[in-house]
């Protein structure tokens, strides 16, 4: 019997972000998904561990990155106060492809773009990531493509706030 070829990681500027900046990470290409589940099970991962990042625009040309487990929506009135506003949005898709360099679905924080060369946008990272102190998943910067690695790791690497800004789904 023949095994199948290893298949190179896909090189992504999120992958690229990643190994430069030291993190340990799985890279982990699985094909197009339709739905949080079918990436969880594509990953091997529990919903909840599955992280989205989410463009917030806290007002015109200022926005920030919110890290929310799979299992969780952002709750406005705990974003809004941790950040001591009245207002906030989501921008549509083509002005968070805009400010990140990634399309939706593919969005993180490794290699978005930032306001300004070699900045990134600020990090907010829901609480119940860090507390469950387990490999998370989250995009890899293409349709497709993802990485695992550390809760913690992650938000050392992104040099995250933790705070509770979540709700149940």
């Amino acid at each position: 019997m023949t095994e199948a070829p290893e298949q190179a990681a896909p090189y992504t500027r999120a992958t690229e972000a990643l190994a430069s900046a030291g993190v340990v990470h799985t890279v982990i290409q699985h094909g197009p998904v339709a739905s949080l589940d079918e990436a969880a099970a594509a990953r091997g991962m529990l919903s909840r561990q599955v992280v989205k990042t989410l463009v917030v625009r806290r007002g015109e040309g200022d926005f920030l990155l919110v890290l929310v487990p799979g299992d969780r929506q952002i709750s406005w009135p705990k974003l809004r106060s941790l950040l001591g506003v009245s207002r906030l949005s989501m921008p549509d898709a083509a002005t968070a492809k805009d400010v990140t360099g990634y399309e939706r679905g593919t969005i993180t924080p490794f290699g978005a773009l930032g306001p300004s060369e070699g900045r990134s946008w600020p990090v907010i990272a829901d609480a119940l990531i860090l507390e469950r102190a387990e490999a998370v998943s989250i995009g890899g910067g293409a349709h497709g493509v993802s990485a695992t690695l550390e809760a913690k790791a992650l938000i050392a690497a992104t040099r995250a706030l933790v705070a509770d800004v979540t709700d149940p789904l």
